[in-house]
């Protein structure tokens, strides 16, 4: 049961409030140089570790629906960020891969997320920002993808 010192810390207000924040700041910066958003950025981060991945797992592992993944990827692709190859083992599926402009891309967003990192982490120490992560992973748990209810 939540305590009432929960209750007067609006969670849910603060947490979507900051979030709203941190978009705008993050897409400002990223349109004054003409850069990707963060989705974008984040495809990029993934590939960056998990080149040659499947487009429906890499969707998975950037939480966006698969329709909106084929427009994602279809951008980027035309960007010459990625490209898609089909999978040599079931060639209806598609694996996607960073081209040499992607991981060009991958390392300058690489630069802005250290940025953007350390502005987040200002003022607080390490064991307070251990527990700020460790709340916000609980959250995928605590409402899992596709629950209603």
């Amino acid at each position: 049961m939540p305590s009432a010192l929960v209750d007067d810390r609006r969670l849910f207000f603060l947490l979507a409030s900051g979030q709203r924040r941190v978009q705008r700041w993050v897409e400002a910066r990223m349109a004054a140089r003409g850069g990707l958003t963060g989705t974008q950025s984040g495809l990029l981060f993934y590939l960056g570790e998990q080149d040659g991945a499947l487009i429906g797992d890499t969707a998975e592992a950037l939480d966006v629906a698969p329709s909106a993944m084929t427009g994602l990827v279809d951008r980027m692709e035309r960007a010459a960020l990625v490209e898609r190859r089909p999978d040599p083992k079931d060639g209806r599926a598609q694996r996607l891969h960073l081209t040499d402009k992607g991981r060009g891309a991958r390392e300058a967003a690489k630069d802005g997320l250290d940025s953007l990192n350390h502005r987040l982490a200002d003022g607080f120490s390490d064991a307070e920002l251990a527990v700020v992560a460790r709340w916000l992973q609980s959250l995928a748990g605590k409402f899992p993808r596709g629950d209603q209810t």
